[in-house]
């Protein structure tokens, strides 16, 4: 069993670390609480003493051991920390190596892995900054667990939820200080979580011993030495769906084009540039029992010059020719796999488009987004997933929430 330091910042999701701690604490757990001076405003310190049975830190001032540096062995006891709920200024802080009150001192101080289950509003949770804040973090070793969608204590809707505790734990037992047969079974879960499933959530199922295989970013045509096609395609919604497959105990590989993105944890990646290059190494990490292919392939290529070519030589005469068809290929493929998944970014006509890209490529779902926006390179997106049975409407949030809810429904397709 595990020793968790949980951080519980200010804001009304602070309601549900009470509930955290007695999930925990009957698994076996040991919860050492640090509330804010934020969180207090939401929960007090008695109720965390009672549920934890354990004293409740909220002053780096009030240490009784301080004169021995309390605050580097309290963050050190333990086995991990989980900051929960983790708002934006404690996200911000966080990256930014702030150590202003005893939570982000413990932050700083510790040697122990770090998770952070967010929890605020929609357009705080989407703001570019906060984006920014949790690609730090989660470079850094960080486990950021996504944010729900559903309706908010403001009023608004969208991503920014705090996942149900049952979910959060969900995600620490994964970790090796925990004892993984303290796992919630099928039934717990569905009883802690009231057998109510939101985005995100993977009650009762995950992806365990199955190869997911995806696609992400751009591909670069060159057409010299520095001068290439190309295409918006940030990889951010690829690597994605890849960071969550992994969280659900897949082998993931991920077949990356140029872009400049951590790797998600737990996850093979192959970086590549050209669509050639993208096939081959899609075809070498056959089998797979699902192939996600989310990048932006560009279909032509040029036959390249060696030399770059002079502005002083007036237009150049570039003659194309198709790039492969990899979701095609696949589709017809001696190694196909079981679930063959594409992405159709349109711009018009999105769900008819989509159809019939579903039926020529011989896939088994599409994916669709409307790219009009700012989606490519964007942190939010809205995808539909057609499928033989007709049409679903994934919702609109985050990408990585997006990620979250289309492998929940990979999980139940291949259960």
């Amino acid at each position: 069993m595990a020793k968790i330091l949980l951080i519980v910042g200010g804001g009304i999701a602070a309601f549900k670390a009470a509930e955290l701690i007695r999930l925990a604490r009957r698994h076996g757990h040991e919860v050492t609480p640090v509330l804010t001076a934020g969180g207090a405003h939401f929960v007090t310190p008695m109720t965390l003493a009672a549920l934890a049975e354990s004293p409740v830190y909220t002053s780096l001032w009030d240490l009784k051991d301080e004169t021995e540096m309390g605050h580097i062995q309290l963050s050190r006891a333990a086995d991990l920390v989980l900051v929960c709920p983790a708002t934006a200024d404690l996200l911000a802080k966080m990256a930014a190596g702030i150590a202003d009150d005893l939570a982000t001192t413990l932050l700083l101080a510790t040697d122990k892995p770090v998770f952070a289950a967010p929890a605020m509003n929609v357009r705080m949770w989407l703001h570019e900054a906060t984006q920014a804040n949790v690609a730090t973090l989660r470079a850094r070793g960080v486990t950021v667990i996504d944010p729900t969608e559903g309706a908010m204590a403001c009023g608004e809707y969208g991503p920014g939820r705090l996942p149900e505790p049952a979910d959060i734990l969900s995600h620490l037992f994964r970790h090796p200080g925990l004892d993984p047969g303290s796992r919630f079974s099928p039934e717990e879960q569905k009883e802690e979580a009231g057998s109510r499933v939101e985005p995100g959530m993977t009650v009762g199922k995950d992806l365990t011993g199955k190869h997911i295989l995806v696609t992400a970013g751009p591909t670069h045509e060159p057409i010299d030495p520095v001068r290439v096609i190309a295409n918006r395609s940030s990889g951010r919604q690829g690597f994605a769906i890849a960071a969550a497959a992994a969280a659900l105990g897949a082998r993931v590989t991920l077949v990356a084009g140029p872009v400049a993105l951590p790797t998600p944890p737990g996850v093979a990646r192959i970086d590549v540039e050209t669509a050639d290059q993208m096939l081959a190494a899609v075809e070498s990490a056959l089998p797979a029992d699902v192939a996600i292919l989310v990048a932006a392939v560009a279909d032509w290529k040029v036959e390249a010059s060696p030399s770059k070519l002079k502005k002083s030589a007036g237009p150049p005469q570039l003659r194309f020719a198709p790039n492969p068809d990899i979701l095609a290929t696949l589709g017809t493929h001696p190694d196909r796999p079981r679930l063959l998944i594409g992405f159709a970014a349109e711009t018009d006509n999105l769900l008819s488009n989509a159809a019939s890209k579903r039926t020529a490529k011989n896939a088994d779902w599409i994916v669709a987004n409307d790219v009009s926006g700012d989606v490519m390179g964007g942190a939010s997106n809205h995808l539909h997933l057609l499928t033989a049975d007709g049409t679903e409407d994934l919702g609109a949030g985050s990408k990585e929430v997006l990620a979250r809810t289309l492998l929940a429904r990979i999980a139940q397709d291949l259960a």
